[in-house]
């Protein structure tokens, strides 16, 4: 099996900005001991702060990925583009946060991506993305031991 772990604008910058709501481990650091949980499943990683490519990435992940867990940042409340192209592709995606959205501003209470998501994860942290891959996991009926 081999999902793409999908993050939008700022993602970059975990580790560096709002520490108290995001951590202080960069992403980079994480996947590298999260891929090793997952035996016998590939995980890639791709970011941007650029909309178009992450909605291009989308489109071509049906080719490559049998899932997708996405942290869209910021679009996750603004992007009609970004909803479409998770809705047109024919794969499972998990969307996930890192912060618990509920908790903070009222204009993050909603996501335009969630109603064409398999499900939403979010407020575990960097956890939250070991979350989203064991909920592909389980939707994609994979054994935890391949």
């Amino acid at each position: 099996m081999r999902i793409l772990i999908l993050n939008g604008p700022n993602l970059n910058l975990l580790g560096k900005r709002e520490k108290g709501i995001y951590g202080s481990q960069s992403f980079e650091n994480y996947l590298e001991l999260l891929k090793p949980v997952f035996e016998g499943i590939s995980i890639d990683f791709f970011q941007s702060n650029w909309e178009g490519e992450l909605i291009d990435k989308l489109h071509a992940s049906p080719r490559v990925y049998e899932g997708i867990v996405l942290n869209a940042g910021g679009y996750t409340h603004t992007s009609v583009a970004l909803a479409d192209a998770v809705a047109a592709i024919q794969i499972p995606v998990v969307e996930v946060h890192i912060s618990n959205l509920l908790k903070r501003e009222d204009f993050r209470h909603r996501s335009l991506i969630g109603p064409n998501c398999i499900g939403t994860i979010m407020g575990f942290g960097l956890d939250s993305y070991r979350l989203g891959i064991e909920s592909l996991r389980v939707f994609l009926n994979v054994p935890k031991s391949l």
